[in-house]
């Protein structure tokens, strides 16, 4: 079996006593990424199978679990698990620090179990807690994936445990090793002319005849998302963004109004509104073929990168300090939409809170989602949406440059609900 483990994660040893986590965790991690509810009950009592002290040794595994998610470090906990009561207060951390949360199951046979913890002087239980713990196991098996484990891989036998690999797997949104330069450019919203116009201007070379287009030497495009809704020609932009993408010449976030036009396009109940349905209209004649290429171009997008050594991150509506490099279900919701109150204002939308002004992060930040007339600089993050669509201006950052380049909109091709 090969196991594969992304590099920032909360991996789980369950299994029953007896079972083999402990050598199964000395082969394959770190000795300092394993916790051991075992060695901390020796470090507050001398004694590792000393029962009356597990609740304080799992307050300091659980401390020091924090303390390594914190820091985005892989975590192995050696210990049993087989209860859901024990589990649930670890899978609390992997969620308030946005990590992946694996199970590996060695689902031992009870007899060896029981044999194994016969021959350890250490271990002078009987088989009844080994038989009770395999009842537990049991149990839990149907219910991990509910629980919010992402991967879950089960050995049966000892055979199975000792033919098992690792291979430790970089998130998507790991591209620390990409330095750049790099051309990021905001909110397009369907204005394709003034992106073949900024595109020109940063250096890139568009040929019409053989429909593709010749990066300057070097450089690589970033989409900061909302490449469709509300503008004249949808069509077209995407099929110039998932070109340079599929080439390996530009990298692409999703947007908002990109995760809507995907579920809209896959059956979902999506309410047609904030310009989506001019995206439909133009898309309606396109061949299905290019509408089913367009659905999995977004769904495969990933909603925020960390480039440069970790110096440079992009998102659609930004990222905080503490949800960089990580990956939950919370971070793609602020990488699409930002922080808000959950409240609509006047104009019926989303109330935002600028999480800019609190940013204290080492990485620059680079985001669109809020038109504003000219790009801000605040705490080392920036915005370079300016409302395109609305009359404003497409703009592009030049990374590591900090070069600000805009064309101005050929026209309104929608009026503002609210003022920039």
């Amino acid at each position: 079996m090969k196991i594969k483990i992304p590099e920032f994660s909360l991996v789980f040893l369950i299994g029953t006593s007896g079972s083999g986590k402990t050598t199964f965790a000395r082969k394959h991690f770190k000795p300092t990424e394993i916790l051991s509810s075992d060695f901390c009950r020796a470090l507050v009592s001398d004694d590792e199978t000393d029962q009356t002290v597990t609740h304080e040794a799992f307050e300091i595994l659980h401390f020091i679990a924090a303390k390594r998610l914190a820091r985005r470090k892989l975590t192995v906990v050696d210990a049993t698990n087989v209860q859901a009561e024990a589990r649930k207060s670890l899978l609390a951390l992997a969620h308030r620090y946005h990590c992946l949360p694996l199970a590996i199951v060695l689902k031992t046979p009870s007899g060896i179990c029981c044999e194994r913890n016969r021959n350890r002087s250490d271990r002078n239980f009987g088989n009844s807690v080994i038989l009770q713990q395999l009842r537990n196991l049991e149990q839990s098996l149907p219910w991990l994936k509910k629980e919010g484990f992402r991967k879950i891989y089960i050995m049966e036998t000892p055979e199975k445990t000792d033919s098992v690999t690792i291979k430790r797997e970089r998130l998507w949104n790991n591209r620390k090793s990409e330095h750049g330069p790099f051309d990021i450019i905001g909110d397009i919203h369907g204005c394709f002319d003034e992106l073949t116009a900024l595109m020109k201007k940063l250096g890139y070379e568009i040929r019409e005849d053989t429909d593709s287009i010749v990066t300057p030497p070097g450089r690589k495009a970033v989409f900061l998302g909302d490449l469709v809704d509300r503008g004249p020609k949808i069509a077209p932009v995407l099929r110039m963004v998932m070109r340079m993408v599929e080439s390996g010449s530009a990298f692409c976030v999703p947007g908002n109004h990109e995760n809507r036009l995907m579920r809209k396009l896959s059956g979902k109940n999506v309410t047609v509104s904030h310009g989506l349905a001019e995206s439909l209209e133009q898309l309606e004649n396109e061949p299905q073929m290019f509408k089913d290429k367009i659905q999995k171009f977004i769904k495969r997008l990933t909603n925020h990168y960390v480039f440069d050594d970790g110096k440079l991150v992009v998102a659609h509506a930004g990222m905080k300090a503490g949800m960089q490099g990580r990956t939950s279900g919370r971070v793609r919701q602020f990488a699409l939409c930002g922080e808000t109150s959950g409240e609509s204002d006047e104009y019926g939308l989303p109330v935002r809170h600028n999480w800019t002004v609190g940013y204290r992060g080492k990485a620059t930040v680079v985001y669109g989602h809020t038109p504003i007339p000219d790009p801000e600089w605040l705490n080392g993050t920036i915005n370079i949406d300016t409302g395109c669509v609305f009359g404003g201006k497409l703009t592009a950052l030049r990374y590591p440059e900090r070069e600000i380049v805009s064309v101005p909109a050929k026209q309104i091709y929608q009026e503002p609900v609210r003022k920039m």
